[in-house]
């Protein structure tokens, strides 16, 4: 029998499996809306009814070869405590580590993953919400003028309510999917029943032999069939939010069975009705109320679709800021249960913004299905490559080991890609784009970022001299504690030089305190403060957080005065260095790098609130510094 204890776990990841459906699969829970319908455009119409098959066997093995196999089975097992994500990938390869901060080839192939994942991320919403809202032309053909607008208005409201949180929208999204799900099997089952030798097309034969047979229409067919996989980067993005547990027990038992037989009997319709399909999917119900019933349940569930990668995102980004490569934005946490689940406000509005500018701008489903493709291949391309290194580093598999799974899923990878290149401009020239600014803007701050710390924190100001300072007669020691901010746990804090050389006092404790982001996704708490006394009063602690977690330095100077260290958190006083960036100098960066970096600065989130300490006891001191 169960103790108290085991069932209330068991109900909890039975919850996020569910809450899973609704965050994680809602972007490929919804491609029979329009994978089959846009695969057969492809293909001439008298040819339809016999390819159907070959079609229906790329859709299949795709979701076996690339979602089942790859992401589900090899990938989610590349986790950091429970998290995912590109950045988990260059943490367990180690590349950044060996790479000593520098933007080396590996460092930056992985950045470019995440930018164009971050691409993805805009235009998922838009692709789906407005392909929900196209269905509501089959019942007022009227509306035609409103879809834009409707599906603009539908954008804002599902933006406006992230801030709640993803076990608040799971809570809500993944009853509905449940339901969608088992509508897709149903629908599927009852005309795969009628229509059994649709069946045939599980063998991988039919697919080979109608790209043999169709050699021209084969890159753009294939450009279509990617679109059965559109999300898969979600499945380990959105890791943390959920656990692989449930991903899992939602994939193998609600997700993969309800898409398998949704696909077939779309395939089952198509061969009993040659010639007549406009949209295989919505034929799938009878004329009538259950037509518009499943119409309803699709624009619902489409709704939900654009949630997919919004959560991961925001993880994406959060992992960014804490590992060097994103300007300081603000984290709230919404679930004190499960730490991974986030909501950054800046990034919620720049989606919204970005999605909203793509229905406006691109105006159809099938504009905009022109755009997708590249950046989620080039974003599995990148995750394959990382993953080999993963694998021999952190897993210590040997070559016999990585490299034919590995090449395996390159092949399909670079396939894909190939596939999707005649997009680049129809549309494709988008999410590139996007994926460039995003690179700029991470390279751009982690070499800043650098350069300050060479010219700030590498002082030839030891120990022994910030002893002999602290001790001089010509200092006056006054009352109180004074945290002086370093971003290099070795050296002395320029901000105390200016503080005492214009001031000529320093407080009887001083600590010197700096905070590190491990290569973790979470720190223990045991582990999170070390203290090292340097004499005279004066104190060097290192906090130290995962890239998963927020720095809260109130904490650290509570965890510090348990430690022995004589102080008073609520009269201390912070210490800052607010940059002021001059451009001009001969720091190795490009001149438009400098003045971009300049301009990343002045709006960034000031160093004071990221920290979240009260602004009476903040003192910043201006640091002019020319790059």
């Amino acid at each position: 029998m169960q103790s108290h204890d085991a069932r209330k776990q068991n109900l909890a990841w039975k919850g996020l499996a569910i809450g899973a459906l609704g965050v994680v699969f809602g972007d490929i829970g919804t491609s029979p809306l329009y994978t089959i319908r846009e695969c057969m455009a492809v293909l001439p119409p008298a040819e339809q009814s016999t390819a159907i098959l070959g079609v229906l066997s790329l859709v299949f093995w795709s979701l076996i070869l690339v979602v089942s196999i790859k992401y589900t089975i090899v990938v989610l097992r590349a986790d950091n405590n429970g998290e995912g994500g590109i950045f988990t990938l260059l943490s367990l390869s180690r590349i950044d580590k060996l790479a000593k901060g520098r933007l080396t080839f590996g460092v930056v192939l992985v950045l470019i993953g995440a930018a164009m994942l971050l691409g993805e991320a805009i235009i998922t919403p838009a692709i789906t919400v407005l392909s929900a809202t196209e269905g509501l032309q089959l019942i007022w053909p009227g509306v035609s003028h409103l879809i834009v607008p409707i599906a603009c208005v539908i954008l804002v409201g599902i933006f406006a309510y992230q801030y709640q949180g993803t076990k608040f929208i799971g809570r809500i999204f993944g009853p509905v999917m449940l339901v969608w799900f088992f509508v897709l099997g149903t629908l599927g089952l009852w005309h795969l029943v009628q229509t059994p030798l649709v069946l045939t097309a599980l063998n991988p034969l039919h697919g080979v032999h109608l790209l043999q047979h169709h050699t021209k229409e084969a890159s753009v067919l294939l450009g279509s069939v990617i679109l059965a996989v559109t999300g898969v980067e979600a499945l380990y993005a959105d890791m943390g939010h959920f656990g692989r547990k449930a991903i899992m027990v939602s994939w193998y038992g609600v997700v993969l069975p309800g898409l398998t037989l949704n696909y077939f009997g779309q395939g089952a319709y198509v061969l009993s009705h040659p010639g007549h399909v406009e949209n295989p999917f919505l034929a799938l119900a009878p004329e009538g109320p259950l037509r518009y019933g499943l119409l309803a349940l699709s624009f619902v569930a489409a709704v939900v679709a654009s949630q997919a990668l919004i959560s991961g995102a925001y993880s994406l980004v959060r992992q960014a800021v804490q590992l060097g490569y994103f300007p300081r934005l603000t984290v709230r946490h919404t679930n004190a249960e499960q730490s991974g689940q986030i909501y950054l406000p800046l990034v919620n509005v720049t989606l919204a913004l970005g999605s909203i500018a793509m229905v406006i701008g691109f105006k159809s489903s099938s504009a905009l299905a022109a755009a997708y493709g590249i950046a989620v291949t080039a974003t599995m391309i990148v995750t394959t490559l990382t993953l080999f290194v993963v694998m021999r580093r952190a897993w210590k598999w040997s070559l016999w080991q990585a490299v034919p799974l590995c090449a395996l899923f390159l092949s399909i990878d670079v396939i894909f890609f190939s596939s999707n290149l005649h997009k680049l401009f129809d549309g494709g020239w988008l999410p590139i784009t996007i994926a460039i600014g995003v690179l700029a803007i991470m390279t751009t701050w982690k070499k800043g970022k650098q350069a300050i710390m060479k010219r700030v924190y590498a002082n030839e100001i030891t120990e022994d001299e910030l002893n002999n300072i602290a001790s001089s007669k010509h200092i006056t020691r006054v009352k109180g504690t004074g945290v002086f901010m370093a971003g290099n746990p070795h050296g002395t804090p320029l901000v105390l030089l200016h503080h005492v050389k214009a001031n000529k006092v320093l407080q009887e404790t001083v600590v010197l305190l700096s905070v590190l982001t491990e290569d973790a996704p979470y720190v223990f708490s045991d582990q999170r403060v070390t203290v090292t006394e340097i004499g005279h009063g004066v104190w060097r602690v290192v906090g130290r957080y995962g890239y998963m977690e927020s720095p809260d330095v109130e904490g650290i100077i509570g965890q510090v005065t348990k430690l022995g260290v004589d102080l008073n958190p609520s009269s201390v006083t912070y210490y800052f260095n607010r940059e002021m960036i001059i451009t001009g100098g001969d720091t190795p960066m490009f001149e438009w790098q400098k003045h971009f970096y300049g301009f990343l600065s002045r709006n960034a989130r000031q160093a004071r609130d990221y920290y979240n300490l009260p602004p009476t006891q903040i003192i910043e001191v201006g640091l002019p510094i020319q790059l």
